[in-house]
């Protein structure tokens, strides 16, 4: 009989004072009892309106069933068929806006908790199963990879379960993309990560690191060594700024940057020597996920005050509620409806304060969001050291600068068909970031599979 309580099971957690001076995560996952009470909530809908809001589509109300009936190694393979990365998409995909966004149990309560659920047969599966995943016969064809992030991944994931030899080519020292660099550990442990790609690995999908594409090899070398297509899921690593006086102060960071010296480069561990000002007030300028990341990192590693400082409303800002709310817990300071103007430096060069003004929300502009106007005389200052640039990043120009037959839109995003992934030029395919912009870690995953379909049909004509 199904479970027809009007709230989710809640996840436990950290108790926020607690958290906001470590490093480990936040949500501490569903026991079984809970997973299973969970799972009941769920009608088993005939239409499935969850499965048509997942990007890749994963089969929600089956794996939901085997929950409630305690078969949580069946649950983890109905979502491992078209999903191969389900303990990282069970942390943080925006369930609200997708899956979940669609479950008819929202509609006069709180949707089924399906990423909750899908966290936990992941981490079920870790624990339980010492089972490694199955290598393909090879069908003799080679595909490149260019990224393993999480649309990287994705797609060789899905070519290596149909035979084909694929090699990843990876810019940094370590697989996972953004996984790694962007996305603090206190939402996605790193241990987790590297599982993932091992299942990979196991599948025979080979990964080479500290390969830049565009320098180490071009793209057309990559054809030269027996590639018969290309992926390009190189990500929107470049970042953007918004080009007030005092950018280029010390103390002045890029969020890539920032979360890069934090995650990957192991700022917040005492036996790594990372190069990071220990902040003591700390300006992070943006309203988005990227935004919260670095603000909860910035009071993590130290600084007293943290501001998020975003131009419009706490309405309008584009990050998860979950993010913004975990956010205020820790203590981050929301200054909504205002804007920086200039950074001030001391005399050796250094973040001083930053100047910002008061904004109000005008008419609507072109994206439908009321356009943010300035209040003339509205000026005032933020005492800081820090200022953290968290308002968007486009792709790198490395790769389309250095390959011949790559058409590029005005945002430096690569110009795909929309059905096929496929790019400009004939044999090379692209997704994610790199086409989109900076956008959700599902979404890249979803044109990951897209462009694999792809690739295995031309390979295949």
């Amino acid at each position: 009989m199904a479970n027809m309580s009007l709230k989710k099971v809640p996840m436990p957690e950290q108790a926020p004072d607690v958290r906001n001076k470590n490093f480990l995560e936040v949500a501490e996952g569903y026991t079984e009892e809970m997973a299973k009470e969970e799972a009941t909530r769920c009608l088993n809908c005939k239409n499935k309106p969850c499965v048509n809001g997942c990007p890749v589509n994963v089969r929600i109300p089956e794996f939901v069933a085997k929950v409630a009936a305690g078969e949580f190694e069946e649950a983890y393979k109905i979502i491992t068929s078209t999903n191969g990365l389900p303990a990282v998409c069970g942390r943080v995909c925006p369930q609200e806006s997708q899956c979940e966004g669609k479950c008819v149990r929202g509609i006069k309560g709180e949707p089924v908790a399906i990423g909750r659920l899908e966290r936990f047969c992941a981490d079920w599966h870790m624990k339980n199963s010492e089972a490694k995943a199955d290598k393909p016969a090879s069908n003799g064809k080679k595909v490149a990879v260019i990224g393993a992030g999480p649309s990287g991944l994705t797609c060789a994931g899905d070519l290596a379960k149909l035979g084909y030899e694929v090699t990843i080519f990876e810019a940094f020292h370590t697989a996972g993309g953004v996984l790694v660099y962007g996305i603090p550990e206190f939402r996605l442990p790193k241990e987790i990560v590297h599982k993932e790609v091992k299942n990979l690995e196991d599948m025979g999908v080979e990964i080479q690191t500290n390969m830049i594409i565009g320098k180490t090899l071009s793209v057309d070398e990559l054809f030269e060594m027996g590639y018969k297509a290309v992926f390009i899921g190189s990500g929107a690593g470049l970042p953007s700024f918004m080009g007030i006086e005092g950018e280029d102060l010390i103390g002045v960071y890029s969020a890539n940057e920032y979360l890069t010296r934090t995650n990957l480069m192991k700022a917040y561990l005492d036996e790594y020597d990372t190069p990071i000002i220990k902040s003591k007030s700390v300006a992070v300028v943006g309203g988005g996920n990227v935004a919260m990341d670095a603000a909860r990192c910035a009071k993590r590693l130290g600084a007293d005050n943290v501001y998020i400082v975003y131009r419009r409303g706490l309405e309008e800002m584009p990050a998860r509620k979950e993010e913004i709310h975990h956010a205020m817990e820790e203590g981050i300071i929301f200054r909504n409806l205002n804007n920086p103007v200039k950074i001030k430096g001391d005399e050796n060069g250094r973040v001083k304060t930053v100047e910002c003004v008061e904004m109000e929300l005008g008419e609507p502009d072109e994206s439908g969001r009321r356009r943010p106007v300035v209040k003339e005389g509205s000026n005032f200052e933020l005492e800081v050291d820090t200022v953290i640039m968290a308002i968007g990043t486009s792709p790198n120009p490395l790769i389309r600068s250095t390959t011949e037959g790559l058409e590029t839109n005005r945002r430096g995003c690569l110009v795909v068909n929309e059905e096929t992934m496929q790019t400009t030029r004939e044999g090379v395919y692209a997704g994610g970031d790199a086409v989109t912009g900076a956008a959700t870690v599902i979404l890249a995953m979803g044109a990951g599979k897209q462009a694999a379909k792809a690739i295995d049909e031309y390979l295949n004509k």
